[in-house]
């Protein structure tokens, strides 16, 4: 880039420089403003004689273009890109969804010199309307070699940035205690619609069950006949694990047990299971209060129609201490 000070008529066509405000503080032309004629007519009322401004040399991409090229090949799904002014992209929701975000290929994107990439956390739920990520560039222009070079990165091994709609999708609730799976529903029901209406949704179906390993498979299998989008179980007890009652109803049923154990508090005793498909989570003592806890990590992926692996679970150590 080339900086130098013109005279206002001559400044056509040219990058501004710096934001230029009126006495008393009030914004007259944005940084990285191309002046045009109507500006030159502006900058003479307002008693301007010379600008500072800066011009592209060759092999340079300007800072709108630049930041463009990045968000159209960062991000797919239910995502628009909405450009702001300062050489900056924002990446808006449009529709309720959960953020999958590869933490890897965002690392290295942003050791590039020129560009900077923020995004929402991995696995977050995020509404319509919504700032998911911005592509920053740095002032007025990046060098072309290092922008083709991100983009290449990205058409190899993007995206950075998922954005997975939550579509019409149901929610079963399993209620249980060892003495009457009522008491199990009274105690927790409260606590798991505010939990469910945090992401838009609420319980399409629910039983209350005395825990024992045949009622509780019974019920599981009466829950999946209706296909569910996720299964919650609701359990007074905390079971130590795979072995608990919860666990071997699970493997009756005939689930595919994924992960036991979180790193997560609170919810450490996360138990998740896939019956098919069919995602089955038990977390005895995540249903007692609203707080957030494991079961708000991984229900938007879950929510998305997203399979959730025992690796990823593994992964949500870094942030997991959340209270």
């Amino acid at each position: 880039m080339k900086a130098l000070t013109v005279e206002v008529r001559e400044s056509t066509g040219r990058v501004l420089c710096c934001t230029i405000f009126r006495p008393g503080g009030k914004k007259l032309l944005a940084k990285g403003h191309v002046i045009s004629e109507e500006d030159i007519k502006l900058l003479e009322t307002e008693g301007m004689q010379q600008v500072w401004v800066t011009q592209l040399e060759d092999g340079e991409v300007g800072e709108d273009e630049a930041v463009m090229q990045v968000a159209q090949e960062m991000g797919c799904g239910c995502l628009e890109i909405k450009l702001a002014a300062g050489g900056r992209a924002n990446l808006i929701a449009t529709e309720d969804c959960c953020m999958l975000v590869d933490d890897e290929l965002l690392r290295q994107i942003n050791c590039t010199l020129g560009l900077a990439i923020a995004t929402a956390t991995n696995f977050s739920y995020a509404k319509a309307g919504q700032r998911v990520a911005t592509v920053k560039s740095a002032p007025f222009a990046i060098a072309q070699a290092q922008l083709e070079a991100v983009i290449s990165i990205l058409k190899e091994r993007g995206p950075i940035l998922q954005a997975r709609p939550i579509r019409r999708p149901s929610v079963g609730v399993l209620y249980t205690d060892p003495v009457s799976g009522e008491r199990a529903r009274q105690l927790f029901e409260n606590i798991m619609s505010q939990r469910l209406e945090r992401f838009g949704v609420s319980a399409s179906y629910a039983l209350a069950v005395t825990e024992d390993e045949v009622s509780v498979a019974r019920a599981m299998q009466h829950l999946l006949r209706s296909k569910p989008t996720v299964t919650l179980i609701a359990s007074t007890t905390a079971p130590a694990g795979p072995e608990d009652v919860i666990g071997r109803a699970m493997v009756r049923l005939g689930c595919q047990l994924e992960r036991f154990l979180a790193p997560v508090e609170p919810g450490n005793l996360l138990l998740l299971s896939y019956k098919d498909d069919s995602p089955i989570i038990s977390a005895p003592g995540c249903f007692r209060s609203a707080k957030p806890n494991v079961v708000d990590m991984v229900l938007p992926p879950l929510l998305a129609r997203y399979r959730v692996s025992g690796w990823e679970v593994s992964c949500l150590g870094h942030g997991g201490l959340l209270a």
